[in-house]
């Protein structure tokens, strides 16, 4: 009986593992198949597959300039959440000063608040200043938001430190500014990219925000959003699978990065244990 489990077991967790596997990702590889059929999105299975619809959408302007938009509004927002998450992150991990507990709860609030509060507050804030809204209310806007993530994916970097080089380079003269640069920036260099990729796709993809902040310019998800308004279309299935494509190449691109920068510290463990096995 107990063998019985023991080799039952396994085959009922594979079911269940493929299960939760299928229901996250064929919904992507049906939209990823219908953005090439030529019937558009009725009739299963797809009939007279084309690229059609994606001429139909590299020719599409309107489309495009939302993508300009969206790509300014990321990259903006990635450089306003590392400018503020990084010194946040030292300051919680390195400072001691009153209330810290409380500034790290503050820090870790737009993580929980919805996108809904965020960006009805922030919309009210730019009301009372007279602020027009625009392209650059939505990159304060998911900046603001986003500086969370930066601190948390830092401050989790800064946790794993070895900080012996720090002190060896302020031990051999340099200031902190200097061992800063020189020493703990490129030993962040892992967390910081990926905390600049999540806040990257973060902000393509966010909506809330977008939606109280926004003045003539569509970004992408509300150009989507606003076409979806009068019906789903094959060429937001090619837009979509556009951008299903760039996430799996930045995910492989994060993947790649942390597996060269973690080669070097497996090696260095592997010759101090080598090492010490011959000095004993």
């Amino acid at each position: 009986m107990k063998r019985h489990n023991a080799t039952s077991r396994p085959s009922w967790l594979l079911f269940h593992a493929l299960a939760v596997f299928a229901f996250l990702y064929l919904p992507i590889a049906v939209l990823v198949l219908y953005s090439f059929n030529g019937e558009g999105v009725g009739g299963f299975p797809p009939h007279h597959l084309t690229l059609d619809w994606y001429r139909t959408l590299f020719a599409d302007g309107p489309i495009w300039d939302a993508v300009l938009n969206s790509l300014y509004v990321a990259l903006a927002a990635v450089v306003i959440a590392l400018g503020f998450g990084v010194p946040a992150a030292l300051a919680l991990e390195r400072a001691q000063f009153p209330g810290k507990a409380l500034f790290r709860r503050l820090v870790l609030l737009p993580l929980i608040l919805p996108g809904i509060i965020t960006g009805l507050s922030l919309l009210m804030l730019f009301n009372v200043f007279g602020i027009k809204l625009s392209l650059l209310t939505i990159v304060l806007g998911h900046g603001t938001a986003l500086i969370s993530v930066a601190t948390t994916e830092v401050f989790a970097g800064l946790q794993k430190l070895d900080r012996a080089q720090e002190e060896a380079s302020l031990d051999l003269g340099a200031n902190y500014w200097q061992t800063f640069w020189r020493i703990t920036v490129p030993n962040l260099k892992l967390p910081m990219i990926g905390a600049a990729l999540l806040i990257f796709t973060l902000s393509m993809d966010e909506i809330a925000v977008s939606f109280f902040l926004i003045g003539r310019d569509n970004t992408l998800p509300l150009e989507i959003w606003g076409r979806l308004r009068r019906g789903i279309t094959p060429e937001i299935n090619a837009v979509s699978t556009i951008i299903f494509l760039f996430s799996l190449l930045a995910i492989v691109f994060w993947y790649r990065l942390r597996v060269r920068g973690e080669a070097p510290a497996e090696a260095e463990v592997e010759v101090v244990t080598a090492l010490e096995g011959g000095v004993a």
